[in-house]
């Protein structure tokens, strides 16, 4: 089973989800769910005992309720009870909520979303593009963006192809391209950038953006021409594709006499579109 983490939004409040390849489902937290509708202020304690009380009632709801790892407060994964749709609504009938029919709403849109997305992969993008514009991001970081995303696209599918496992090894050659053209892991140019969850890309320049979508571009244009065998000829082939990119930086900074890597952030330096 092949999940992906998202967060969602529902009003002002974050509901961690999880993407189920395979079944072609959402499942969302309990937890986030609890709080949106109860605004209790220990949610986890709220359904704790809710559950207590839909087993003594003999509801099979929360035995049908699976376990996923999420990533928490603290930027590590836990266990944690998750529902997908269907049994999402059941459960919000247990909830005495005046949010009960919004967030209905909310959930069947989320769903639909999400098919829309799978037969239209132009929606996506329509949707990520709206969503970096509200943000008041430039237009033209926007574009930049938004092509990082299909190069970064393509070298994921390129790993995979070879066999390589997500999560770990991708995170493991992602630093390898970053430290290569960079000079830095991906942890520090984000300490540098003085980010903690926040995606490094989003707060990147232009140019930044630029050189490493040749790093990865390069990566994956090489691995597709040797093509490695396993992971180690994978990280000999990510280091080549961010030096690619490395001697543009070198060329670049010789040219300019600026450093291209800074703490520079793009929310705060680049020009806005609007917002605040």
């Amino acid at each position: 089973m092949e999940n992906k983490d998202e967060i969602k939004i529902f009003e002002d409040k974050k509901v961690r989800t999880l993407w189920d390849e395979d079944k072609e489902k959402w499942y969302f937290s309990i937890v986030d769910i609890v709080s949106v509708l109860t605004e209790s202020p220990n949610p986890r304690k709220y359904w704790s005992v809710l559950k207590t009380r839909l087993k003594a009632e003999g509801s099979q709801l929360t035995t049908n309720c699976s376990q996923l790892k999420m990533q928490s407060t603290d930027g590590k994964k836990y266990l944690t009870d998750v529902a997908d749709t269907e049994q999402l609504f059941r459960l919000i009938q247990s909830i005495p909520s005046p949010k009960a029919e919004p967030v209905k709403l909310w959930l069947a849109k989320v769903a639909a979303e999400r098919l829309d997305e799978m037969q239209d992969p132009e929606l996506s993008i329509d949707r990520a593009l709206q969503q970096y514009m509200n943000l008041g991001y430039s237009e033209n970081w926007i574009n930049q963006r938004i092509k990082s995303i299909e190069i970064r696209k393509e070298l994921t599918d390129e790993w995979k192809k070879r066999g390589l496992k997500e999560g770990g090894q991708f995170a493991t050659l992602t630093d390898i391209i970053t430290k290569a053209w960079s000079e830095k892991t991906t942890k520090e140019y984000k300490i540098l950038k003085g980010l903690k969850k926040e995606n490094l890309r989003d707060n990147m320049t232009n140019t930044e953006l630029i050189l490493n979508m040749l790093a990865e571009a390069s990566t994956k244009d090489i691995s597709v021409a040797v093509e490695p065998k396993n992971f180690e000829e994978s990280k000999k082939v990510a280091k080549q594709g961010g030096n690619v990119a490395k001697v543009a930086l070198k060329e670049l900074e010789a040219k300019t006499g600026k450093k291209v890597v800074s703490a520079l952030n793009a929310k705060k330096t680049l020009p806005y579109k609007g917002g605040n």
